[in-house]
C-alpha cells in the first residue's frame, strides 16, 4: 500500500481530484449523487493504494470545508424565496433534527440488545445525533441536471432546511459527547436546554453582525487588486466561525447567517465573489468527501455487526424516523400537501456531514466510537443509493415536478446599476395587439435589448416580427409597472437576471 509522503502528496492529490471530477461528470450524466462517487473514489484508493489514518486531520479539514459550504449555501439563498416558508423550514431544522435523533435513538437502544450489542441510550442518542441532519446539495444537482423544478415551494424549503440544520445536529453531538465523557453526569436538562438556546441566539446574532461588517468592509476598502476581495471574504468566514465559538455561540450557524446576509445585499465584485465561491465550494466538498473515503477501513464495513446494525439503522431512518419527524414537525403548517410532506421525507439524504460528525466520538476516544463511525458511514451509503438515485423519479411519481426552463441570457451588470433585467418568453397574449416589437406596449424607460430565437441571438428593431417562443432580454427602470404589464400579457414565468 502506498504511504503518503511529502514528495508524493501533490501528485496523489492531483490524481484524486482528477478522478473525482470525472466521477462527478458520470454522476451528473446518470442522475446519481456526486457525493456517492466522491466517497467511492476515496474508498477505492484507501483500500488498495493509499494508507491514510488521521481522524484529527480529517476532522479539521471537514470543519474548514463545512464552513465554506454553509457560507456558500447561505450566499446563494435568496431571502425573498425562503420568506414564505421560513417558519416550517426553521422548525424542520431544529425541532425536526431533535425528533429524528430521539426516534432513531429509541430504535437503536431497542434493537441493539437483540443483536448482542451493549449500547446505552446515551450512546444510541449520540449515534442518532450525528445522523440527524440532511444534505440536500446533491438533490438539487440531480434536479438541475434533469431541468426539473419542484412545486409547492419545495426547493427553497429544502434549501433552507439543509443549510440550517447542521448547527443543531452539531450541538446535539457535542452535548452527548460531553455527557458520555463525564460518565453520564450532566448539568441537568434545564441547563443543557439553556446552553442550546444561548448557542443558537449568540450564533445567529454574531452571524448577522459579522455579515454586516463584511458588507461594510468590502464596499469601502476599495482594493486595487479585485482578487483580494475573495481573500477578504474568506477571512470573514473563518472569523465568523472561530470568534462565535469563542464567545460560546454556534459557529456553523453564524457562518450560514453571515452568508445569508452577504448574499442578500449589494456588495462590490459580487459576481466575482459568487463565481469564486462556487468553484471553491466544490473543491472543499471533493476534498472532504475524498478524505472521508480514504479514512474509512472498507474491510470493517463488511463485518457482520456493521452490516446488520448499519443496514437496520439506515433503513429505519429512511422508512420511519425521517418521515415521522417531518410529519410531526410540519403538523402545525397547512400549506404543504401530504404528497409534499412525503417528498420532504424522502429527500432527507444523509451526506458527508453525518460522517464528519461521527468522527467526533473517535477523536474523543469514546467506547464503541469505531463501530459508530462505520455504522454511520454504511447508513449514509444506503441513503445515497436508495434515496439519492430516486430523487427525480419520486418527484414525478408524486406529481410535484415540472420542467424548469433554463435562462437564455447570462448577463453581468455592475452592482450599482438600478435598472432591472428580466427574461420572458413570448406567448400569444403578448402578440394580441400586433406581432412586431413596436406593437408591444411597454412602460417608459423599458427596452428589449436582445432576442433569442432557436439558439440564435440578435438585437431587435421596432419592425422586428416576434414569434411565439422567442426569449426577450428586457431592461427597465420601472420594475413594478413592468411586472403589471407582464401580468396583463398573461406572462407568469419571469426570470429576474439582476
Amino acid at each position: 500500500m502506498f504511504e503518503i509522503s511529502g514528495e508524493h502528496f501533490v501528485l496523489v492529490g492531483a490524481l484524486l481530484l482528477f478522478v473525482a471530477v470525472l466521477a462527478g461528470k458520470v454522476a451528473y450524466r446518470f442522475g446519481a449523487p456526486a457525493l456517492l462517487l466522491f466517497l467511492g473514489v476515496g474508498m477505492i484508493f484507501g483500500w488498495n493504494f493509499i494508507s491514510f489514518n488521521s481522524p484529527e486531520l480529517t476532522q479539521f479539514i471537514g470543519m474548514v470545508a463545512l464552513c465554506i459550504i454553509l457560507f456558500s449555501g447561505g450566499m446563494d439563498t435568496q431571502f425573498q424565496e425562503i420568506r414564505p416558508i421560513i417558519g416550517p423550514g426553521l422548525v424542520l431544522a431544529t425541532i425536526g433534527v431533535v425528533l429524528t435523533a430521539l426516534i432513531l435513538a429509541a430504535f437503536v437502544s431497542l434493537i441493539a440488545p437483540l443483536l448482542g450489542f451493549e449500547i446505552s441510550f446515551p450512546m444510541a442518542l449520540l449515534l442518532a445525533a450525528t445522523m440527524s441532519s440532511t444534505d440536500s446539495a446533491s438533490v438539487f444537482s440531480i434536479l438541475r441536471s434533469k431541468k426539473q423544478g419542484l412545486r409547492e415551494k419545495l426547493r427553497p424549503m429544502l434549501e433552507l432546511e439543509s443549510g440550517s440544520n447542521d448547527p443543531m445536529a452539531y450541538m446535539l453531538t457535542v452535548l452527548m459527547i460531553g455527557i458520555i465523557s463525564h460518565n453520564g453526569v450532566s448539568t441537568g436538562i434545564g441547563a443543557n436546554l439553556l446552553n442550546v438556546v444561548v448557542q443558537l441566539v449568540v450564533g445567529a446574532l454574531m452571524g448577522y453582525l459579522i455579515g454586516r461588517a463584511a458588507i461594510w468592509s468590502i464596499n469601502r476598502i476599495n482594493l486595487e487588486n479585485t482578487s483580494l476581495y475573495s481573500v477578504l471574504l474568506l477571512a470573514f468566514i473563518f472569523f465568523s466561525f472561530s470568534f462565535t465559538d469563542l464567545v460560546h455561540g454556534n459557529g456553523y450557524l453564524a457562518v450560514y447567517i453571515s452568508g445569508l446576509v452577504v448574499g442578500n445585499h449589494r456588495i462590490t465584485q459580487k459576481r466575482t465573489l459568487t463565481v469564486f465561491f462556487d468553484g471553491f465550494t466544490w473543491l472543499m466538498q471533493i476534498v472532504m468527501f475524498l478524505m472521508l473515503g480514504l479514512l474509512v477501513d472498507t474491510r470493517e464495513l463488511f463485518q457482520p455487526e456493521v452490516l446488520i446494525l448499519g443496514g437496520l439503522v439506515g433503513f429505519f431512518m429512511i422508512v420511519l424516523a425521517r418521515p415521522l419527524a417531518v410529519f410531526l414537525s410540519l403538523a402545525p403548517f397547512r400549506s404543504f400537501s401530504r404528497k409534499a410532506r412525503l417528498y420532504i421525507s424522502w429527500v432527507g439524504l444523509r451526506g458527508a456531514v453525518p460522517i464528519l460528525f461521527a468522527l467526533y466520538p473517535v477523536v474523543a476516544e469514546l467506547p464503541h466510537a469505531e463501530l459508530m463511525f462505520n455504522v454511520v458511514f454504511l447508513s449514509t451509503i444506503l441513503s445515497l443509493l436508495i434515496q439519492g438515485t430516486t430523487v427525480s423519479g419520486m418527484a414525478n411519481v408524486l406529481g410535484l415536478s415540472f420542467e424548469e426552463r433554463e435562462k437564455s441570457f447570462d448577463v453581468n451588470m455592475h452592482e450599482d446599476m438600478k435598472s432591472g433585467l428580466t427574461e420572458v418568453e413570448v406567448g400569444e397574449g403578448m402578440l394580441r395587439s400586433g406581432r412586431t416589437l413596436k406593437d408591444i406596449s411597454l412602460p417608459e424607460n423599458t427596452l428589449v435589448m436582445m432576442i433569442c430565437r432557436e439558439g440564435e441571438y440578435f438585437v431587435p428593431q421596432g419592425s422586428t416580427e416576434l414569434l411565439v417562443g422567442d426569449k426577450l432580454l428586457v431592461i427597465s427602470d420601472r420594475k413594478e409597472e413592468l411586472e403589471s404589464t407582464y401580468r396583463e400579457m398573461g406572462i407568469d414565468e419571469v426570470m429576474n437576471l439582476h
